[in-house]
């Protein structure tokens, strides 16, 4: 997925950002974020209104050809996406019984990210982004394909899970910052903020249907049939990257120019860092949601255990706990499309959410409580990830933009590994209900300490934006 896309695969992931950049021909666009790295964010907007003639403002992106292919295609892949990310959970379970595996997954998964995630910018910014889009998606299809060919023999073994984990990690740590980086050229800096709301609507509508339909097909015929079914559903995005006219594409303005000596690489990746620390709206959104997402969002490891050992049910269950996070994750999607605002307080909020969500999980043993709190939960995924990545996008200029979202997917994906690891740690030794609320309390300490921040010293800077 991709939302970090946290998603799992695709990338996207993600998907999962307001800025005052102005749009191509918008004379009279409201000033833009100074995009100097180092110097102060005066303030955080939406693009300009989509003029009279054009789709209607919740849809504006898809008036674009290569927009509506690639939209298609994730709709089909995010769905099998999903729906391995729910079989692969209960299959680790099913081999080991212990939710520390579960965390150990999601390490070897999401870990490459950290290693890798920065240079992947470096190569969005100096590459072709559709040609690495089309090597990671083959690259992405041909591991699901191995995964369901071991269960389907009955021969995988849960070392197997932590190898294709881990090459599908390095994969992803390619995927997901150029696949960020690349929704700019397919619909302009005008549309960009739209056409971020709409791949989170799409990565959370399929959010809903896979885990539901992978949860039934587990009772039904098992897990192999789902990783197949994911490996088949990456011929639609290698499809659509195919028919996409490359002339429409709106080139950088800039490329970086990739270079071949060590100082020269870590140079060009300090520029994306300073950027990041000199422009304080960025700067608090990834913080608040790196930190967040480390001590919280561990639904790899926590869910399925707790369908299964604190609410009494099965893979069904489970399935339907990611389906209700998705909902709320899409209803979040929706209403950011369709006109809110995705501001600092909003992602505020939404941090907010999740801390109290997650307590209620812990405490919850009625499976609709239960589902109502994953739908908050997935609500304020949404709020913090969209608002993040529509600042940045925003924001940022061409020629750093890889890198800057490289720093957003690395701390976004890359804090599964240690949240992984940290939840299930706790849930081995206290159980999954104490990890779960310690993950809440400390979502809480975070937005807590975002606002002092935000009414600390800096406060005309930092108000300004959140007000914004």
């Amino acid at each position: 997925m991709t939302e970090t896309d946290r998603e799992p695969n695709s990338t996207k992931p993600p998907g999962d950002d307001p800025a005052g950049v102005p749009s191509a021909g918008a004379a009279d666009a409201s000033p833009a974020v100074n995009p100097v790295p180092g110097a102060p964010a005066a303030d955080v907007r939406l693009a300009p209104p989509v003029s009279p003639g054009r789709l209607p403002q919740g849809l504006a992106a898809f008036s674009h050809r290569n927009f509506r292919l690639f939209w298609t295609g994730q709709l089909v892949s995010l769905a099998g996406t999903w729906m391995q990310q729910v079989g692969q959970a209960w299959l680790v379970l099913q081999l080991t019984d212990d939710p520390l595996a579960l965390g150990l997954v999601a390490a070897a998964q999401f870990g490459p990210v950290l290693l890798f995630g920065l240079f992947a910018g470096l190569a969005a910014d100096a590459l072709p982004k559709r040609t690495i889009l089309l090597a990671t998606q083959v690259a992405a299809m041909v591991l699901a394909a191995l995964l369901g060919l071991l269960v389907a023999a009955d021969q995988v073994q849960v070392w197997h899970v932590y190898l294709l984990a881990l090459a599908l990690g390095v994969v992803n740590a390619f995927d997901m910052p150029v696949r960020q980086a690349f929704v700019v050229e397919m619909v302009g800096r005008e549309d960009i903020g739209n056409a971020v709301a709409l791949n989170s609507a799409v990565f959370n509508g399929t959010r809903i249907i896979g885990p539901a339909i992978a949860g039934l097909l587990i009772a039904a015929v098992g897990l192999a049939p789902l990783f197949f079914i994911n490996a088949a559903s990456y011929l639609a995005v290698i499809a659509g990257l195919l028919m996409m006219r490359v002339a429409d594409l709106v080139a950088p303005s800039e490329r970086a120019v990739m270079q071949r000596n060590a100082r020269a690489v870590l140079a060009q990746l300090g520029e994306g860092l300073r950027y990041v620390r000199g422009n304080a709206p960025i700067l608090l959104s990834i913080s608040v949601l790196g930190v967040v997402a480390t001590v919280a969002l561990n639904f790899q490891v926590l869910i399925p255990v707790l369908a299964r050992d604190v609410l009494g049910g099965q893979a069904d269950v489970f399935g339907f706990l990611m389906a209700a996070s998705g909902v709320g994750s899409l209803l979040s999607s929706l209403s950011i499309a369709f006109g809110q605002r995705p501001t600092l307080r909003l992602l505020l909020v939404g941090a907010s959410a999740v801390g109290v969500a997650m307590i209620g999980l812990g405490i919850s043993r009625f499976v609709p409580l239960s589902l109502v709190l994953m739908f908050v939960t997935g609500w304020g995924v949404i709020a913090m990830a969209a608002t993040t990545n529509t600042i940045i996008q925003l924001t940022v200029p061409d020629v750093l933009r890889g890198r800057v979202m490289s720093v957003y997917t690395t701390v976004f994906a890359g804090s599964v590994p240690l949240g992984g690891i940290f939840a299930g740690g706790v849930a081995a030794a206290a159980g999954v209900p104490a990890a779960l609320a310690l993950g809440g309390v400390l979502a809480l300490v975070t937005v807590a300490v975002a606002a002092l921040k935000l009414s600390g010293g800096e406060r005309p800077r930092w108000a300004a934006a959140l007000r914004r």
